[in-house]
């Protein structure tokens, strides 16, 4: 089949250089016509007398981005990649690839197979096939080690992050970086390579000095994974990624691909790729919403007010500087406000110290956050986002001052958890500015904001947050109005069914230990400690009714009193077994007349913490509160650590199968009541065989 017209294009030039040029938007990824284009445009080039060199170039904003990732899961077809790679690789001119933007994935294994690499001082360079469950297929594993030598590679390739150009000039990634235009860079390197004539070309599969120093010592690979084992955990891509770089060191290059193929075939078969792809796919689609258009108007927001320095407020306050957007941060007196500001300036020297920000960077971040204990600093804002106590009526006397002193173009957003979005708007005359922004604790750290589209929400209001979350480089997914929204509706599902079975028996660790070692960072109990078991509770109105609120009765609280539904050593936060909990639950239990057993296995723990949540979310998407399955999981995965290699809870589903749990939750409901029940959009998918993910 031939190329794609005028996706990759020719031009041999008066100087002998002949400049391939690869024009595939808006990424140049290497799809099939691109990979054809430059197999016959370099064997032109290498046919034609009057070229001496090639460069290999892109149009558009970048190089190389990557594959074309639709090709994922399809038999490839002809020219494959590493007939591609041959091609370069084998040509008897040389060939200097002419890097600007991204030369990412097979981007980076196309220029590791041309003799050279030039760069823009902009460019990036790097290998993220991990981050989809995959290692480098087309030889970034053999190739780059010997470039950069095993240490480099294990930390590129294993990580999946970029470096940068200088960084990549001095590893001996790049050969040389291109202050004025790239081209005419490329071509004259090129010419210079040409000229050097009977020298043979410097091909990095032949290279060894930078692998040979290892070769036959373990230590460094051993050490890498004890360093990284906390990072990696679960997750098999690293893993892989590790054994190839191994077979780049102690293998010849021939073999060592083969080793490359056969583990990229493995992972690309494997259930975790096939999450994280799909996870790769739901991340974009969630800035999709059908009845937004891409081209709706979105407010320019130059400076945002916060109302609240606590925990969230400040942390809120942190990502407008973090993103350059100048803050004031509200708080009710002094005391509270120093409080803030001094959090805030702790954090951002705790980063510096780990090597995370200069001390100019630290200074130009706190200057942006301006402390204040009047609420007139609204008046000058674009935006404002509230993050007052979590009490309905604290929150609607909040929005009752801002509409009299915003201005009338702000977005005025609350950062509530779980209370009625309609009903903190209604305490405005305009409810169409008012929108939920819910960010995840604690707000400087975690990506996820859940967007929340109240009734009257305007469109230029909820594409207005949606980019502004994206400028503070959050993931952002739109939900509606309901109780918890989607997370947190979904967690309170979760957390019934936990109380129920350290009620019936089964003890915290265990049940914590059930989903620790699925993959999530801690289990609902570790969590709720982390958290702080007295959130939302009051001394005076404590009924004890609850084992949370007996143990906030009895002084545990958590973490920071150094008990909760754990004990606590001085200074540390490894959870610990409590005798106290465990007497405590089983009177509680006895005062209820539940019967306890001992037989509760992990099969069952799993069952009756991660159903609820999938019947939840089919409920959910039943009562179009999420737009997608996969906006559900988008939400679980950045919002609450739910591994991405397990794509998500509704991605989950379909693994075990939707029939599969449905039978199970009608054995639970004949056991344990109504609240079993699967949703009707449960019930339908597995009458027609279905996948919940698909809706």
């Amino acid at each position: 089949m031939a190329a794609k017209p005028d996706s990759v294009q020719l031009e041999v030039r008066d100087d002998g250089i002949a400049v391939v040029t690869i024009d595939n938007p808006p990424v140049n990824a290497l799809s099939r016509h691109v990979r054809q284009g430059i197999c016959d445009k370099m064997r032109e080039a290498v046919a034609d007398a009057q070229a001496t060199g090639i460069v290999l170039a892109c149009a558009g904003r970048t190089f190389i981005a990557g594959a074309d990732i639709t090709e994922f899961g399809k038999p490839l077809e002809a020219p494959g990649f590493l007939e591609m790679i041959d091609v370069l690789d084998d040509s008897p001119k040389p060939v200097v690839a002419a890097i600007h933007g991204t030369a990412l994935g097979g981007g980076l294994e196309t220029a590791l197979a041309c003799h050279f690499r030039v760069a823009a001082a902009s460019a990036r360079f790097g290998l993220p096939e991990v981050k989809l469950g995959l290692c480098p297929g087309a030889g970034g594993t053999q190739r780059l080690p010997r470039v950069v030598g095993p240490e480099k590679a294990l930390e590129m390739i294993v990580g999946g992050d970029p470096v940068g150009a200088r960084e990549a000039l001095a590893h001996g990634l790049a050969d040389e970086i291109v202050d004025g235009d790239l081209t005419e860079g490329a071509a004259a390197f090129a010419r210079r390579a040409a000229a050097e004539g009977g020298r043979p070309l410097p091909r990095i599969r032949d290279r060894d000095e930078k692998v040979a120093p290892a070769r036959g010592d373990p230590a460094l690979f051993d050490a890498f994974r004890k360093k990284h084992a906390r990072r990696m955990r679960g997750f098999e891509a690293p893993e892989a990624c590790i054994r190839t770089v191994e077979a780049a060191v102690e293998l010849p290059f021939d073999e060592g691909m083969a080793r490359e193929q056969k583990i990229f075939a493995e992972l690309m078969g494997g259930g975790q790729a096939r999450a994280q792809q799909y996870f790769f796919f739901s991340e974009r689609e969630a800035a999709k919403i059908p009845d937004v258009p891409r081209d709706t108007a979105t407010l320019d927001v130059g400076r945002a007010v916060v109302v609240g320095g606590g925990t969230m407020g400040g942390g809120i306050s942190m990502c407008f500087a973090n993103a350059g957007v100048p803050v004031s941060m509200v708080e009710r007196d002094r005391e509270a406000l120093d409080r803030g500001l001094a959090t805030i300036r702790r954090n951002y020297e705790n980063t510096a110290a780990r090597g995370g920000l200069t001390e100019e960077q630290v200074e130009e971040r706190c200057g942006l956050i301006e402390g204040s204990l009047d609420l007139e600093a609204a008046r000058e804002a674009d935006v404002v986002v509230e993050a007052v106590f979590e009490e309905m009526e604290v929150k609607q006397e909040t929005f009752r001052r801002l509409d009299a002193l915003a201005p009338a173009h702000a977005v005025l957003a609350t950062n509530t958890s779980a209370l009625d979005v309609n009903a903190i708007a209604a305490a405005t005359g305009r409810p169409e500015s008012v929108i939920g922004t819910h960010f995840f604790s604690p707000a400087n750290v975690m990506r996820l904001v859940e967007v929340v589209r109240g009734e009257k929400s305007s469109k230029e209001t909820v594409a207005t947050a949606m980019a502004l979350s994206r400028r503070l480089r959050k993931v952002p997914v739109l939900v509606g109005v309901c109780h918890g929204f989607v997370g947190n509706r979904m967690l309170f599902a979760r957390q019934r069914e936990a109380t129920r079975l350290i009620l019936e028996g089964a003890p915290p660790q265990e049940v914590d230990a059930v989903l620790y070692d699925f993959g999530l960072p801690m289990g609902p109990f570790a969590m709720a400690d982390l958290a702080g078991l007295d959130l939302g509770w009051s001394a005076e109105t404590s009924t004890g009714s609850t084992i949370r609120e007996r143990l906030c009765e009895a002084g545990r609280r958590g973490q920071k009193t150094g008990a909760g539904y754990y004990d606590y050593e001085p200074g540390s936060r490894i959870p610990k077994p409590s005798p106290t909990v465990e007497r405590i639950i089983r009177e509680f239990a006895e005062e209820r007349q539940l019967r306890r057993r001992g037989d509760i296995g992990r099969e069952e723990i799993f069952e009756r913490l991660v159903y609820p949540m999938i019947n939840e979310g089919a409920k959910i998407l039943e009562e179009g509160i999420a737009l997608r399955a996969s906006d559900i999981d988008v939400v679980w995965v950045y919002g609450y650590g739910w591994p991405v290699y397990r794509g998500g809870p509704m991605f989950h589903a379909d693994e075990i199968g939707v029939d599969r749990i449905v039978a199970r939750m009608k054995e639970l409901e004949a056991a344990h009541g109504e609240e079993w029940r699967p949703a009707a959009l449960l019930e339908r998918v597995a009458g027609e065989g279905g996948r919940i993910g698909g809706r």
